[in-house]
């Protein structure tokens, strides 16, 4: 009985240890895997922002048209009003 007892006590720690590692290496396998995918979504989040962007560029250079007109036509209504007094 001792002698099994020593046996277990060997190969115990060191199936430990290989199901730890085991367990690392399974870990380290699966994100691998999911890497790709996650690359995947952050470039159609890039793109999306990027066209996002693009849209408000392009918005904002119509509402400042816009303004610029606006203004434009307030100085003239300024310059008939002060014309009028």
């Amino acid at each position: 009985m001792t002698t099994m007892l020593y046996l277990l006590t060997l190969v115990l720690p060191l199936a430990t240890v290989l199901i730890v590692f085991a367990m690392r290496y399974y870990a380290a396998v699966q994100q691998a895997r999911a890497r790709p995918a996650n690359d995947d979504a952050y470039r159609q989040l890039a793109q999306s922002a990027s066209a996002a962007q693009s849209q408000i560029a392009t918005s904002l250079a119509a509402m400042e048209a816009s303004l610029s007109d606006v203004r434009t036509r307030m100085a003239a209504v300024e310059t008939i009003l002060k014309a009028v007094e």
